[in-house]
């Protein structure tokens, strides 16, 4: 049962790294426009009403080994869920940016929590590289590593880091931003949301 459930994650992984992989190597050039898409604007554009989504339920282990599920949703209004990799160079740009807003919101309006989607829960080498990066980055916030519950309730989606969602304290997702940002423009997205 062990040796099954590896090789769904190590199979899970190598889907995910393979399509990262190909999208974070655009460049910082597309990754300065990114792209926004909610479920509210796809409804509206195609005429139908918005279909009713599942919050986002998971389990997996932070940078420190410690255990976190999805009710860390509830923790604030409004999560920002960084998806970025250790080999993404646009990721690593703005994640200072994420740093000094993570620590310039009260924890009850905002919070920030990364996923490494290049480090496998348990990938030891892997994880002290994702560690000496969040250092040096200044990224002082939660940091997931993937896993095949976080892979299945998020990432099934995501074609390229860094991906950013938006999710309330229900654990619904809000909005998906694809590409990186300046401190002031995620500030702008962040404000529009705390205000509603």
């Amino acid at each position: 049962m062990k040796k099954r459930k590896t090789m769904i994650m190590s199979l899970a992984a190598a889907s995910i790294l393979a399509c990262l992989a190909s999208a974070c190597g655009s460049g910082t050039q597309e990754s300065a426009r990114p792209e926004t898409v909610s479920p509210s604007q796809e409804a509206e554009a195609s005429g139908e009403l918005t279909p009713f989504t599942p919050p986002v339920s998971f389990e997996a282990v932070n940078t420190d080994g410690e255990t976190v599920s999805s009710d860390i949703f509830a923790d604030s209004r409004l999560t920002m869920v960084n998806v970025w990799a250790t080999y993404c160079n646009p990721c690593l740009v703005e994640m200072p940016y994420l740093g000094e807003l993570a620590s310039e919101y009260s924890s009850e309006d905002f919070q920030i929590i990364g996923i490494v989607s290049d480090v496998l829960e348990g990938d030891e080498a892997a994880l002290d590289t994702a560690l000496s990066l969040i250092e040096e980055t200044g990224a002082d916030y939660t940091h997931l590593l993937l896993n095949e519950s976080l892979y299945t309730s998020m990432l099934t989606d995501v074609t390229a880091v860094p991906t950013t969602f938006f999710v309330d304290s229900d654990g619904q997702i809000l909005d998906t931003v694809i590409g990186a940002r300046e401190k002031d423009a995620w500030k702008e997205v962040i404000d529009a949301y705390l205000e509603e």
